[in-house]
């Protein structure tokens, strides 16, 4: 069997043990004779199943007992209308730290529903570092965050300190390290970086923010709905769910994210240190702020006809040798190396030499 390394931002690679765990009980999960698949939500099987995905979320993630948690559906792009929906309800208005593409769509939503005030932005530097806050209205409902930016590879690695609620798109860094839940009033992701397949949306919210949600919004908008009915309102993405408990299982059985962080930093160390000293490859991102997932890339060609041939051989040639889907973001350009937790470290080492190669040829 040939794998290859993926580099995806998502839907990205996921464990192989968890793969070939999923494989060996496609046809029957744990004696029922069927697969999770074709089970009925209400089954006594899968209700175990969404509680055991509870509870390993509440224990890898250390999430303490006064917050809700949570599996919907729509990824971030449903959470940017939902959120202010819910709890943008005092007085109409939120501030948010502008640091790339996902930022811009939950302003934009935001700004539907009230007033979206923006505290800080890095696109006068094209998005290359993450900006201090100004201006924070200490009578907005909440502040919000992008803590990794997916497209634009900066990470908040430091939680900003907030007089008002935190709320956090953790998408494309769950898990890559330790998270305090507790300094956040609400946090979401997408499972498919970190957490599992597309399809389902992980929410962890402050039980004490609840009393802010309208009586009279429709039953799917509302969080209130989903709390009152464990996650199973209506069909829950139900195989989704249950590849995200294999995930954390494995998660567990591998150290948790504290060991998950230190091979996380190993691998953005061994990319980062060689696309520092390249004469051809550089990193676009200030290195305070640098993503551990993600990682764009540039070559320091000049002319952007040549730069954008050169990006096109590089993303072919390096396929061909089992390094996949390394073509950066549309609205970036360049490359993009997208380091997972299921990335091993020989992905990184191989990618890293295949640059060294690639650079020997073409400088």
């Amino acid at each position: 069997m040939k794998r290859v390394h993926n580099f995806s931002a998502g839907p990205s690679m996921l464990p192989e043990s968890v793969l070939a765990k999923a494989a060996a009980e496609m046809l029957d999960w744990d004696g029922t004779g069927q697969s999770v698949m074709e089970m009925s939500h209400r089954s006594k099987a899968y209700e175990s199943i969404i509680a055991g995905a509870e509870r390993l979320v509440r224990e890898v993630m250390n999430v303490p007992e006064d917050y809700h948690v949570l599996f919907l559906q729509g990824g971030a792009s449903l959470m940017f209308h939902m959120i202010p929906l819910n709890f943008m309800t005092v007085n109409k208005k939120a501030d948010f730290t502008l640091t790339g593409a996902w930022a811009i769509k939950a302003i934009e939503e935001a700004t539907r529903l009230g007033k979206a005030n923006t505290v800080g932005s890095s696109k006068d530097k094209k998005w290359s570092y993450l900006p201090v806050i100004t201006g924070a209205d200490p009578e907005a409902d909440y502040l919000h965050i992008t803590y990794n930016n997916t497209i634009e590879g900066t990470q908040y690695h430091k939680i900003p300190d907030t007089k008002v609620p935190l709320i956090a798109d953790i998408s494309s860094g769950i898990l890559s390290e330790p998270l305090d839940i507790s300094k956040f009033a609400l946090v979401y992701a997408g499972a498919q970086k970190n957490l599992g397949p597309a399809g389902v949306t992980l929410v962890i919210i402050k039980k004490d923010l609840m009393p802010r949600i309208p009586a009279n919004l429709p039953a799917m908008l509302s969080f209130q709905t989903h709390v009152d009915n464990g996650s199973m309102f209506n069909t829950p993405p139900c195989y989704a769910i249950y590849i995200v408990k294999l995930v954390l299982e494995w998660i567990q059985e591998t150290g948790g994210t504290k060991a998950l962080f230190a091979a996380n930093q190993k691998k953005a160390e061994l990319l980062y240190g060689y696309l520092d000293q390249s004469k051809f490859f550089c990193s676009p991102v200030e290195s305070a702020d640098r993503s551990l997932m993600n990682v764009p890339f540039l070559t320091r060609v000049a002319d952007p006809e040549v730069a954008e041939a050169v990006n096109k051989k590089f993303v072919k040639e390096a396929e061909a040798t089992g390094l996949v889907n390394l073509a950066g973001h549309r609205s970036v350009g360049g490359m993009r190396a997208s380091i997972y937790n299921a990335m091993p470290i020989a992905g990184v080492e191989k990618l890293v030499a295949f640059l060294k190669e690639f650079e020997t040829k073409n400088n």
